[in-house]
């Protein structure tokens, strides 16, 4: 047994090594306060715009702003009831032309189309449509639904929602299956599972919180448009269930509020905005939150 000190310079670290073993140390505190910083940065602008619209349209908020149609010009009061009812409609026609387009193109292009010209065709326009402005979506929905009827409707609102959706959810919904293992695949088809039954079953059921959340964020994303909604929907000032009719959209009724020179429709315009924003973080919320239990409940 060695009776050689514990002081020993033997069991001293060379100076060197001393030195590194603080430089790692240093720059991981270094490393993780630009993280940390960085996500402060990412958080802050949307906490700021949140707060600004809690201190700006909190206060014209009440039950007649939930329950009432909007005031004549020049009257006190009156609420976007229809509005919030409206967006509700054309959302919902939106998400279903636009979310099972999606899905669809997101796995052909994944399982079907690898190599493939027509894939790599429609790879290349869902690109491109994701950065075209939502005005172009608009004039788009507006040649092809508004001129034909000779009329503005919620249907011309919802499809040119829904072309704003669908190049979003087709590239996430792609991405998500290709992360999909193989091994899964293969394993299936071993069994002699077909092949169309082995995407549903097994690639889009594990890629399902992924893309859940590509619906999410083109949900999102076309919650908030009016440059679509001013060539289709067009606005209304009082209910309207009519799908083949134009319908008031909160976006739409933001717009209106916001240009005018009234200060009671510039309140309503903030108390709108927060509802607008609210509504988008209450469903995406909900849509997460039961799309989690349900991938739980799957994989258990």
């Amino acid at each position: 047994m060695s009776t050689q000190p514990l002081h020993s310079p033997m069991n001293v670290p060379p100076r060197s090594m001393r030195w590194n073993k603080a430089r790692r140390s240093g720059m991981n505190y270094v490393v993780g306060g630009l993280s940390v910083l960085a996500t402060i940065l990412v958080l802050a602008p949307l906490a700021a715009i949140l707060f600004y619209l809690v201190y700006k349209g909190a206060s014209s908020l009440n039950l007649a702003f939930f329950t009432h149609i909007p005031a004549p010009v020049g009257e006190e009061g009156g609420g976007m009831a229809n509005s919030i009812v409206g967006s509700g409609i054309i959302l919902v026609l939106a998400s279903l032309m636009g979310i099972p387009v999606g899905i669809a193109a997101g796995v052909y292009l994944a399982e079907f189309g690898r190599g493939k010209l027509v894939a790599n065709a429609i790879r290349f326009t869902a690109d491109v449509l994701n950065g075209v402005p939502s005005i172009v979506m608009g004039i788009a929905g507006f040649s092809l639904v508004v001129m034909p009827q000779k009329h503005y409707s919620a249907l011309a609102g919802g499809v040119a929602l829904a072309f704003m959706m669908v190049p979003t959810i087709t590239r996430t919904t792609e991405e998500m299956l290709a992360t999909v293992p193989h091994a899964i695949r293969e394993a299936a088809l071993g069994l002699g599972v077909p092949k169309w039954r082995t995407v549903i079953s097994v690639s889009l059921r594990t890629a399902s919180p992924g893309i859940i959340t590509g619906c999410m964020l083109a949900f999102a994303r076309v919650a908030g448009e009016t440059a679509p909604l001013l060539f289709t929907a067009f606005g209304n000032q009082f209910w309207n269930f009519n799908l083949n009719q134009p319908i008031a959209a909160l976006p739409l009724q933001i717009y209106v509020y916001a240009l005018s020179p009234y200060d009671e429709w510039h309140r309503l315009a903030w108390a709108a905005s927060l509802v607008l924003i609210a509504l988008i973080m209450v469903s995406v919320t909900l849509v997460r939150i039961f799309a989690n239990r349900g991938v739980l409940k799957g994989g258990s």
